[in-house]
């Protein structure tokens, strides 16, 4: 399941274009649950790109330097030394 949450967003639509209306303040959230797929690959010379996808085929695509990638794989090691989430 996939679930968008855009904040302060307006766009217009005129004869068939789209064209964004108003201030830059736009923010959105995106999270993504029950996913059926992750994998991790290069993304150009310097990223990282972490790839979920659903059983409906919504997909989640992020890109990191492996600094971040690094934080999450020592955030995942202490997670699974103190939670019960990996008993």
């Amino acid at each position: 399941m996939l679930t968008l949450s855009l904040e302060e967003f307006m766009l217009e639509l005129n004869e068939g274009s789209i064209k964004n209306v108003g201030p830059t303040n736009k923010s959105a959230t995106v999270k993504l649950f029950d996913v059926e797929s992750a994998e991790a690959r290069e993304f150009g010379d310097k990223r990282v790109k972490l790839v979920f996808e659903d059983a409906d085929g919504s997909e989640i695509q992020v890109s990191l330097f492996p600094d971040d990638v690094r934080k999450i794989v020592d955030d995942i090691e202490a997670l699974e030394d103190e939670s019960p989430v990996f008993e």
